[in-house]
């Protein structure tokens, strides 16, 4: 179940990475209230996209900390999704194209199956 695991946080990465390359394009740091613009913006993703691809790593290695990483990608998606409605239903237009939309609800659903399977592992 580790190598299933491994390719769909992979899959979950890509989703998540490509998000924030759309959030580049709708300007997050202007929604969320981030000072120091692109540039702030920018430097934050250094380290996180750094932790995500780690977090693969640890897990295609089997470390039972690579459980936790996954642990928190799957939450970080699931926490974009349901934060993103929240900004669509509250009026932002934002994050409403199609392509936005579908990797917003891809990411929702990659999630909740990669919180799935990394529950099972830390269980049995």
């Amino acid at each position: 179940m580790w190598e299933i695991l491994f390719w769909v946080y992979i899959v979950n990465a890509v989703f998540l990475i490509n998000h924030e390359v759309d959030s580049a394009y709708w300007k997050e740091w202007n929604l969320i209230g981030l000072p120091g613009g692109i540039t702030l913006f920018l430097l934050i993703h250094f380290p996180l996209f750094f932790l995500i691809i780690y977090g693969a790593v640890l897990i295609d290695r089997g470390a039972p900390s690579g459980l936790i990483y996954s642990l928190v990608v799957g939450l970080v998606g699931i926490i974009a999704f349901s934060l993103h409605t929240y900004l669509i239903k509250k009026g932002r237009d934002e994050f409403k194209t199609p392509m936005s939309q579908f990797i917003l609800k891809s990411t929702l659903i990659i999630s909740v199956a990669q919180l799935g399977m990394t529950i099972y592992l830390l269980i049995f």
